[in-house]
């Protein structure tokens, strides 16, 4: 798709000469650079909106946090595809693109109870907070190798050289990928941010490699456990209740591929949010250079509100008619929790278009809400926190190397991101890392 620079969206306008029954444009490129002024409109105006999404699925956004929050835990909304595929026109347009040809429906994003309390419980045991809490080291350690690698340069790309690389060489230790096989999950990764919101068959291809890998590599170490992930996939028994094969490969498969771009997003989002917010990225740097940490954990929970790496919860799908937010929701509709217009709901959050680090009241829906809950936010946290402290300590002048409209967005469903963040600093004030 040809790219133009995209024209800074208007703001809702009360002039009475303005339909307001219309609808913004939702999903175009203009949208995906700042979709929070439309997100606005349809709060006040359509809370729940039925809406064409790009792939031609009709399906119903939520966007007031009230809602949301009960959509979410919601039992009626299903998150297993079969009830609003009724028909095969409908059949591989929602979820994630190649899943189904490369038998990957078996993960936790598309399956309910009592099939979804089993596995997560049996996942559960291998991604425990421990492991994460033995990770940290190693964060740091992958952290400040990435910066060494541009730190002298006095330039780079975030994205491509931080942000991206960070949590795929994290997830893939956890796993337990050797390192010789990780710049291949690299490239496939690459093939799924560069196609997100474009052409469905990048993607695809790139589900089916990664697939055929974790099969044979879960098939290898069957023989041969390790401390890594996958071997307590293979191990993690609930009463003698054990992962098959199959689920074992698309659990791995959902933990990698859920597991990389929402932190590269994260990572990517906020140091673009601090950029644009220079007084709370100071505030942050003066709390770090003091050697405290309170305002980087209640800040990264802000950035995570404020502008988070999951625009739209992933796919749910009604079990039955009802009513939410006022509108009549039929069996097998698709609905979409926005989370990003939840987190600006000024019914819930006070001044929400205003980014403050400091914030406490902060129950946002970042990472979901009810057991659906991201299973890997502790982790994406700790990169998240890693990755900020760590660039605005060693690069203390960090600063955008282009103007903020020229900075492009990728216009995928779920995720919302950065495709290129340029940034320049001194480096005579970046020190290698010893």
């Amino acid at each position: 798709m040809h790219e133009q620079t995209p024209a800074a969206p208007e703001e809702p306008t009360a002039d009475p000469s303005v339909d307001e029954s219309s609808p913004p444009t939702l999903f175009d490129w203009e949208f995906a650079t700042d979709p929070y002024p439309a997100y606005a409109w349809l709060r006040e105006h359509a809370p729940v909106h039925r809406t064409t999404l790009p792939s031609g699925v009709e399906a119903w956004l939520v966007t007031r946090y009230a809602d949301a929050r009960q959509a979410l835990a919601d039992q009626r909304l299903s998150k297993n595809p079969a009830h609003h595929e009724g028909s095969a026109h409908a059949k591989g347009r929602t979820g994630i693109p190649g899943e189904r040809k490369a038998e990957l429906m078996t993960h936790l994003l598309n399956i309910d109870p009592p099939d979804h309390t089993r596995l997560r419980r049996l996942v559960s045991k291998a991604f425990t907070p421990r492991r994460v809490a033995e990770f940290t080291p190693r964060v740091q350690e992958l952290t400040d190798h990435l910066i060494d690698q541009f730190s002298e340069k006095g330039e780079a790309d975030l994205i491509h050289e931080f942000a991206f690389p960070l949590p795929i060489y994290a997830i893939c230790e956890m796993l337990g990928v050797p390192r010789e096989d990780q710049d291949d999950f690299r490239d496939w990764a690459g093939m799924m941010i560069r196609h997100g919101g474009g052409p469905r068959g990048g993607v695809a291809r790139s589900v089916k490699q990664m697939r055929t890998y974790l099969g044979e590599l879960i098939h290898r170490k069957r023989d041969d456990l390790g401390d890594d992930l996958i071997s307590d996939l293979i191990r993690a028994s609930d009463h003698g209740d054990h992962l098959t094969e199959a689920e074992a490969t698309a659990m791995a498969f959902i933990l990698l591929f859920a597991g990389f771009e929402t932190t590269v997003n994260l990572i990517g989002n906020g140091i673009h949010s601090l950029f644009m917010n220079p007084e709370q990225r100071e505030r942050l740097q003066l709390s770090l250079a003091a050697g405290e940490t309170a305002l980087l954990a209640t800040g990264v929970e802000e950035l995570l509100r404020y502008d988070g790496p999951v625009e739209l919860a992933t796919w749910r799908f009604a079990t039955e008619s009802f009513v939410l937010g006022g509108q009549d929701i039929a069996a097998g509709d698709p609905v979409l929790v926005v989370l990003a217009a939840a987190d600006r709901d000024p019914e819930r959050f006070a001044d929400p278009d205003t980014l403050d680090l400091s914030r406490t009241d902060n129950q946002h829906l970042g990472y979901g809400h009810g057991i659906h809950y991201c299973l890997g936010a502790p982790l994406a946290r700790l990169e998240g926190q890693t990755a900020l402290a760590t660039l605005l300590t060693r690069l203390p002048d960090l600063e955008l190397a282009v103007a903020p409209e020229e900075l492009r967005w990728r216009g995928g469903l779920i995720m919302r991101g950065l495709r290129t963040l340029p940034v320049r600093f001194s480096a005579e004030l970046a020190p290698q890392n010893t």
